[in-house]
C-alpha cells in the first residue's frame, strides 16, 4: 500500500500543483502579454500540462481505488470516500475543461478570435481555481482526516 499511496501522492502533486502554479504565477505574468501572444501561451501550456493531468488522473484513480478497497471499500473511513468523492467531481470539472473550453479556446485562437479565446480562457480559470479549492479540500481531508476520524 506504501508505493500505492506514493503514486496516489505524486499524482496529486503534479495535477494540483500544476494548477496552482498556473492560477499563482503563470496567470499573472502572461496578464502583461497582449492577447495573441498571451491566449497562444495558454493553449501550448494546456497542451503540454494537459498530458500530465491525463497521467495523474490514472494514477490518482487506479491507486485510489486500490487502497479504498484494501481500507474495506465502503466500509472505508469516512475521509477517505469524502476525498473519492471530491477526487471524482475535480476529474469530471477537468473533462469539461479539456472537452469544452480548452477545444474552444484552441479553435478560438487558430481562429485568431481573441475575444472568443479569451472567454474560453476565463471559463478554464474558473474552473481551474474551483478544482484548486478542492484539491487543498482534499489534500486537508488526506493529512488531517485520521487524526479527524479518531478525535
Amino acid at each position: 500500500m506504501d508505493f500505492a499511496r506514493w503514486l496516489h501522492v505524486l499524482g496529486v502533486v503534479v495535477w494540483v500543483g500544476g494548477m496552482f502554479f498556473a492560477y499563482m504565477a503563470l496567470r499573472p505574468a502572461a496578464a502583461q502579454l497582449e492577447p495573441p501572444q498571451r491566449l497562444t501561451l495558454w493553449r501550448e501550456t494546456f497542451r503540454r500540462f494537459f498530458l500530465w493531468v491525463w497521467i495523474s488522473i490514472g494514477l490518482i484513480l487506479a491507486t485510489g481505488l486500490h487502497m479504498t478497497v484494501v481500507m474495506g471499500g465502503w466500509h472505508a473511513p469516512v475521509y477517505a470516500l469524502a476525498m473519492a468523492v471530491i477526487g471524482i467531481v475535480m476529474v469530471l470539472i477537468f473533462f469539461h475543461v479539456f472537452f469544452a473550453a480548452y477545444k474552444r479556446l484552441g479553435r478560438a485562437v487558430d481562429a485568431k478570435e481573441w475575444q472568443a479565446a479569451g472567454k474560453a480562457l476565463g471559463q478554464i480559470r474558473q474552473l481551474v481555481g474551483i478544482n484548486i479549492v478542492l484539491g487543498i479540500i482534499t489534500i486537508t481531508l488526506a493529512t488531517a482526516g485520521r487524526v479527524l476520524a479518531t478525535g
